[in-house]
């Protein structure tokens, strides 16, 4: 569910009144947990934390002109979104996180690779989603992600 809203509070405007408070509350749990560095911006559709230019030039991989996301946050058709980059890339924080929302949460967890869906908005884990963001650093993130570029590179060259 694509969104062309060019900031993140006027994505949050064309929601859905059943959702627009969740997002708000999803956007400022994670803005207030992220170590400095990070910065808010819309990327693809989606309120997104990234790396930005001025931290690391070289921005993502399948588009340099974009700076290195980390986290986004979508409202989806059937769903609330949240995606962390960092939980594809590093199996001990998907295995933390798991663990505790194991612990804290009664519903199964609906994940995808990097993608946490939330099906009931007043299901949201915002307590264990604020001790996600403070997980990883902006240079923890840059450094993680060239390893895995890095990774991707050899193996095709292997090939």
């Amino acid at each position: 569910m694509k969104n062309e809203a060019k900031t993140p509070d006027a994505y949050i405007e064309s929601l859905p009144e059943d959702r627009k408070a969740a997002i708000s509350k999803l956007r400022k749990t994670v803005k207030e947990a992220l170590p400095k560095g990070f910065e808010e911006v819309m990327q693809y559709g989606m309120i997104s934390y990234v790396v930005p230019h001025t931290i690391f030039p070289d921005g993502y991989h399948t588009n340099p002109k974009d700076p290195l996301p980390f986290i986004s946050i979508a409202s989806q058709k059937s769903h609330i979104a949240l995606y962390h980059m960092a939980l594809y890339s590093d199996e001990s924080l998907l295995k933390w996180f798991q663990e505790e929302y194991a612990k804290s949460v009664s519903s199964k967890l609906d994940m995808g690779k990097s993608c946490l869906r939330f099906k009931k908005p007043d299901a949201i884990p915002y307590d264990l989603i604020k001790s996600l963001a403070t997980k990883i650093t902006v240079s923890t993130w840059v450094e993680r992600y060239q390893s895995s570029i890095q990774k991707q590179e050899s193996t095709k060259k292997k090939k």
